[in-house]
């Protein structure tokens, strides 16, 4: 990385009062801008009674935060920070399509130059800093060293701007260059938190370009900042004092919550990524260190956020050798073939966010009122809703076998129960076992699946053991059943369609699209499209919207996934997945979004919640694994769900009037600052939406929205609500004729 000093004498100082545009800043209670002895100053009403200053000025073009301080109610100005340099760093590549993408596309017909180019942007299978790359993964192999471009900030900044939206103030600096990116600096301060938001608002005139960023601040003085704190991934408390030589480089963290703590004498400084925004698709959640510090000098240091450059392999698993061999290859493959990065398609606006946090207190204080942001990290409680994860390849019924025991803790077990997960739908047979064998064999290894549910399931945790099986419905899809259910992918000839056996009981032998979706109907199961739109799925479900089975109220809709990440976007997985619903919506009868995971081996000491999206779903009680579980299929069937990244919960939505006079409402919760709540219709044939601007709702909030909304003509309607760190959660479709009234 490269890296400068920056040294601030006064006389360097710019007089910046004259310069800084403040004619978008209104002036309100607990949310003001003064301009001051060569800089601007942002005071703000922060938590707890606490009262919060940000003074920013120029020096030699450079953007400079002059002093970070709180105070607490009624006492002094305690100084948290002096002199500090904001920095990003940016490691770009080139995005390429995956030959998983191409091989349905190919199938299908859809390989036109303009097609290649849309749906590259939707890649899982890309390693862009991976030289030479893994073989088969993408064409136009091998990746060469010069496709690989590594640049820090510099800037030219003349001026700045202060802009009041709701209850936030924003101050911006031009003359951001950041490598192929170029734009503008931002702070945020909200009304109400001690947050402030640091940010890169650049984009790019290249082509292809896939990138991560590092970002942080420079310049902390080693003689009022007395260390850096965090907590290991085992929860233990962790510091570093400076006492030794210093950094070229920043020294990565894995740090358990993404979370590093600078304590001072007057307060501590929490440094953190956005909760998920920050996060590309990958298949496991190992914490690669997302948070670093620096020491430059022997007089000061530095602190940020960042991404690695490669994925690392999981710890292999098994008894036998031949599994730990088996699991360790395909950890080899991971690491090496994804590792996708950001998009950053030619002229958007790519948005590269860092927060800060000031606390009176020491770190474990304010690692604690930081971690209220993310509910610790976990799914907080619902009353009427239980917590459901889907699409997880953990091969657990391999573990159990290969250890002989069917009593066999797997880790991923504890990793979900902490984060306030109740219903967990696996996914084996996706790489392990026998998925293709037509009879006895894969009915052990189902009977081995469902027996290893049954034991580690309990009072508050069920598990159903669902499957990803892409045999006859078209590219990729996931399978749940009301109950245990043994099938088989393929029939040979002489076997049934179904039979009774002595040792599993009744048993299906699927030979076809049509007995597929006869199973379904007969054992009251579900199937959705799995990543749509992209990896094994590309070119789906469009290209099955006329098939029975799709058709079919057995076809429940699609995953939800963030995948693939655009900072420029504003709603996760905003083209690919919503665009997906919609269109699902408009071609017919109600169809949905799921929550899904599609990732692999994990553990307790992972970072998983960044990665993942869940599903509450409106139930009075969790079933046992014994009883039926009727219920939570009847509830996904009828939409009577929302999904969430956990910072924003929807208690209750639904639709008030009618026709003209309609209105949507949504009784809502969240923790960071909102940024905008919408109500998205469609007509049957395009689909428009209804914004409405939160940004004066402050953090920690509930209300019960109502938006009015003409609906006369409409096909379908649904809700969304999305705060100023990206998180949201979002309402199911509702639709007419017994449908579009309540949820």
């Amino acid at each position: 990385m490269v890296r400068s000093t920056f040294l601030l004498p006064a006389a360097a100082l710019a007089a910046l009062a004259a310069d800084c545009d403040l004619s978008g800043y209104k002036a309100q209670p607990g949310l003001e801008a003064a301009r001051s002895n060569g800089s601007v100053t942002l005071t703000w009403a922060g938590e707890r009674g606490e009262t919060l200053r940000a003074g920013f000025a120029i020096a030699n073009g450079q953007p400079v935060i002059r002093d970070l301080a709180l105070r607490k109610q009624g006492g002094a100005w305690a100084q948290i920070g002096s002199d500090l340099t904001p920095e990003f760093h940016v490691t770009a590549g080139k995005r390429r399509i995956s030959n998983q993408q191409m091989s349905p596309l190919r199938e299908l017909g859809l390989t036109s130059p303009e097609i290649l180019e849309r749906e590259k942007w939707k890649v899982f299978w890309d390693s862009p800093l991976t030289v030479p790359g893994s073989p088969n993964t993408n064409p136009g192999l091998p990746r060469t060293p010069d496709e690989i471009r590594r640049a820090t900030s510099k800037f030219s900044t003349g001026s700045c701007a202060v802009k009041t939206d709701g209850a936030r103030l924003e101050v911006s600096f031009d003359g951001l260059s950041l490598g192929v990116f170029a734009g503008t600096l931002q702070f945020t301060v909200y009304k109400g938190t001690n947050l402030i938001r640091q940010e890169a608002i650049a984009k790019t005139e290249e082509d292809s370009v896939a990138y991560k960023y590092h970002a942080g601040l420079r310049g902390f003085q080693l003689g009022a900042a007395k260390r850096v704190v965090w907590r290991d991934t085992a929860r233990g408390w962790q510091k570093h004092e400076f006492g030794g030589g210093s950094n070229n480089d920043p020294v990565a963290l894995r740090a358990r919550n993404r979370l590093a703590i600078v304590e001072t004498a007057g307060g501590s400084l929490a440094v953190f990524p956005p909760p998920h925004k920050f996060f590309f698709a990958r298949e496991i959640e190992l914490n690669l260190g997302y948070v670093w510090y620096r020491k430059d000098n022997d007089s000061s240091f530095s602190i940020g956020v960042r991404h690695g450059d490669r994925e690392e392999m999981y710890r292999g698993y098994g008894v036998s050798n031949e599994l730990w061999e088996k699991r360790t290859r395909q950890a080899r493959s991971f690491a090496q073939g994804n590792f996708a990065l950001y998009n950053a398609p030619k002229g958007t606006w790519q948005r590269m966010a860092v927060y800060y946090y000031l606390s009176p207190g020491d770190g474990a204080a304010a690692q604690a009122r930081v971690m209220n942001y993310t509910h610790d990290d976990s799914y907080k409680r619902l009353p009427g809703y239980q917590v459901a994860i889907s699409h997880f390849h953990t091969h657990f019924h391999e573990m159990l076998l290969d250890a002989g025991s069917f009593d066999v803790q797997p880790t991923w077990l504890p990793t979900f129960r902490a984060m306030g997960v109740n219903i967990a739908m696996m996914s084996d047979f996706h790489g392990d076992g026998h998925p293709s064998d037509p009879g006895p064999l894969r009915f052990k290894e189902q009977h081995a699946y469902f027996e290893g549910a049954r034991r580690f399931s309990d009072k508050e945790f069920l598990i159903m053991p669902g499957e990803e099986p892409d045999a006859f419905f078209g590219g990729h899809y996931t399978m749940v059943f009301p109950k245990p259910v043994y099938w088989s992918h393929v029939r040979k000839e002489g076997q049934p369609f179904e039979e009774t056996s002595g040792e599993f009981g009744k048993v299906y032998h699927v030979g076809d699209a049509k007995e597929e979706l006869e199973m379904l109907r007969r054992e009251n199961g579900l199937v959705w499209q799995a990543h749509p739109r992209t990896k094994g799925s590309s070119g789906y479900p469009e290209t099955i919207r006329q098939t029975e089975h799709f058709r079919s109220d057995r076809y429940l809709g699609a995953s939800y996934q963030s995948l693939p990440v655009d900072l420029s976007e504003k709603r996760i997985c905003e083209v690919r997945c919503f665009g997906t619903l919609d269109d699902m919506n408009n071609w017919g009868a109600p169809k949905y979004l799921f929550a899904e995971g599609d990732t692999y081996q994990k553990n307790p000491e992972d970072d998983t919640y960044g990665h993942l999206l869940v599903n509450y779903v409106k139930l009075d009680r969790l079933p046992k694994f014994d009883e039926p579980w009727t219920p939570v299929i009847r509830s996904l069937r009828d939409g009577a769900f929302f999904v969430t990244s956990g910072e924003v919960l929807i208690r209750e939505s639904g639709i008030e009037g009618s026709g003209a006079n309609a209105a949507m409402f949504a009784d809502a919760e969240w923790t960071f600052p909102l940024d905008f709540v919408e109500v998205v219709w469609g007509d049957g044939d395009k689909v428009d939406r209804k914004i409405v601007n939160a940004t004066e709702l402050p953090a920690f909030g509930r209300k019960r929205f109502r938006v009015p909304v003409d609906l006369a003509g409409k096909k379908w309607v649904r809700f969304a609500i999305w705060d100023s760190a990206g998180n949201g959660a979002f309402t199911q479709p509702l639709h007419p004729g017994g449908t579009l009234g309540s949820q």
